[in-house]
């Protein structure tokens, strides 16, 4: 039966399923401030739990992604769309599993809920993330139609991103304001070594609060801002309804073009050794250097977002405005997106993406800046600058990224003579699963050390702690834009030339068999 031609219709699809997959995806940072603020876990225990659980989301990846290899049965909608079908229907409900809101349940019992949540979760988004990258690899063997992809990919993955980037904060964030009654007490959790009493007088002035005036912070001054956990729970489940919708959405309407079977770990068919699968990976210098870069992008953009969350709530009070915030500094990052097919055919996807990494450097140094100055409304727009900068740096490699790692699984082919997709990708999803999982769970043991205690919440946190936090999310977009650079500049190897010279001999190959 002849294919549907390649075209927009595939396109849209395959950035639908993208945004099914970061409708749950971006949950991810919210995970950490929910059980950090609401829930109110010690940053040491969170931070070991947060570890255990996502050290073994990396380990998952590649064994289902060996699974999936391995499957060699024939399914109605084909083995992809089926193990994205299955992941999608997990994912209605898996993503409201790790925001069950028990704030005043044993610690125990909290650890308990955080870990098999988790795990649920996870599991789920896996058997649908593992296949959906995959396939980008047999929508088309056509090398500038993949780049296309990667980029539609990239639109549906930052739309999937942003709409819950900017409205999760306004939706389970309240700035608190006095009713004229002890009422509003009942809303905020009052810290250890505070008083209610405390709550009903104004730090600034020693007077009562008066009807419709802001509860400030005893320690700060600053507005009061409560994370509203119980409807986290309920705002993850309509976020897995949209996610769902947009799997089938893509199930329906993406034609896979090349034939399922050649997606196999090794041309004879035998057992599939993780060890031998791990080895080659490790002499992918492309796939190696992709995953560096992925991690980086992974630590500016996930691992500070519990950081810079506090920083919005206790330095510039304005925690439910900070996706709006963070979305203004990711905008640039559209501005590639008319024009990404011309940039690569002209310049090729490493040149181009180096060129951003060295932009995005800038934009991180620029960064080190805003936590220097004392006016916090000049501090904020130090940081919007440096992130727009940032953004503009990471425009390019977003929009390419998953076509490099499309090429990095030709490589493997090239040089090792199997094509491994769902290994090769499983392992890229290995390495950038640990940055998502260290890179937090570090990041939340540094939040310790920098003096944020757990039992205070938002609340009373103590000025300096405040400050600390713009200090470490400077330094975690930094240290970004370094790993993104020696990735993609120093150990990436598929240039322009080099891959051209692989597709041709690749493709002759082909013509001989």
């Amino acid at each position: 039966m002849e294919k549907r031609k390649f075209g927009m219709r595939d396109k849209i699809a395959y950035a639908a399923g993208d945004l099914g997959c970061n409708m749950s995806f971006s949950l991810k940072g919210t995970v950490q401030t929910f059980w950090l603020v609401f829930m109110m876990l010690e940053t040491g225990l969170l931070s070991i739990l947060l570890l255990l659980v996502q050290i073994w989301d990396a380990v998952n990846d590649p064994l289902i992604g060996s699974m999936i290899d391995r499957d060699r049965r024939n399914y109605k909608m084909g083995k992809f769309k089926t193990y994205i079908f299955v992941g999608a229907c997990g994912l209605l409900v898996g993503g409201a599993a790790v925001f069950l809101p028990f704030p005043k349940a044993p610690v125990v019992l909290k650890a308990v809920l955080f870990v098999l949540g988790y795990i649920i979760w996870d599991a789920f988004y896996t058997i649908a993330n593992v296949p959906y990258g995959s396939m980008l690899s047999l929508v088309t063997e056509d090398n500038a139609e993949r780049a296309q992809l990667s980029t539609w990919r990239s639109i549906g993955s930052m739309i999937g991103n942003m709409l819950p980037m900017v409205l999760l904060p306004m939706l389970i964030w309240e700035k608190v304001y006095y009713d004229g009654t002890t009422d509003f007490l009942s809303k905020i959790y009052i810290p250890e070594g505070f008083t209610a009493e405390q709550f009903l007088v104004n730090p600034n002035t020693g007077l009562p609060y008066e009807i419709g005036d802001k509860i400030l912070s005893p320690e700060t001054g600053k507005q009061v801002e409560i994370l509203l956990g119980e409807r986290v729970f309920w705002v993850a489940l309509i976020m897995g309804v949209l996610g769902f919708v947009a799997f089938l959405f893509m199930i329906k309407n993406i034609t896979i073009r090349v034939d399922e079977s050649t997606v196999k770990t090794n041309e004879g068919g035998e057992k599939l050794s993780i060890i031998s699968a791990f080895g080659k990976f490790m002499k992918n210098r492309p796939a190696v250097g992709c995953t560096l870069a992925a991690m980086g992008m992974f630590l500016g953009m996930n691992a500070a977002s519990t950081a810079n969350t506090i920083m919005f709530a206790t330095y510039f009070n304005m925690a439910s405005m900070s996706g709006i915030v963070q979305m203004i500094g990711f905008l640039p990052m559209f501005l590639f997106m008319p024009f990404i097919k011309k940039i690569v055919t002209k310049y090729g996807k490493k040149e181009a993406s180096v060129v951003g990494t060295i932009v995005s450097l800038v934009g991180g140094a620029f960064m080190l800046v805003f936590p220097t100055v004392q006016n916090t409304n000049t501090a904020l727009i130090l940081y919007l600058g440096g992130l727009v900068i940032f953004g503009i740096g990471m425009g390019v490699y977003t929009c390419v990224s998953w076509a490099m790692m499309s090429d990095a699984i030709d490589y493997n082919e090239w040089k090792f003579g199997t094509r491994e997709e769902g290994t090769v990708y499983a392992l890229h999803s290995f390495f950038r699963k640990l940055a998502q999982g260290v890179g937090p769970s570090l990041v939340l043991f540094i939040m310790g050390l920098l003096g944020y205690e757990a039992s205070k919440g938002t609340i009373a946190q103590s000025v300096q702690t405040s400050h600390n936090m713009c200090w470490l999310v400077a330094c975690l977009y930094l240290f970004s834009a370094v790993m993104q650079f020696i990735g993609l500049a120093v150990i990436y190897n598929l240039d322009k030339k080099t891959t051209e010279k692989m597709n041709a001999e690749l493709a002759a190959r082909q013509a001989a068999k």
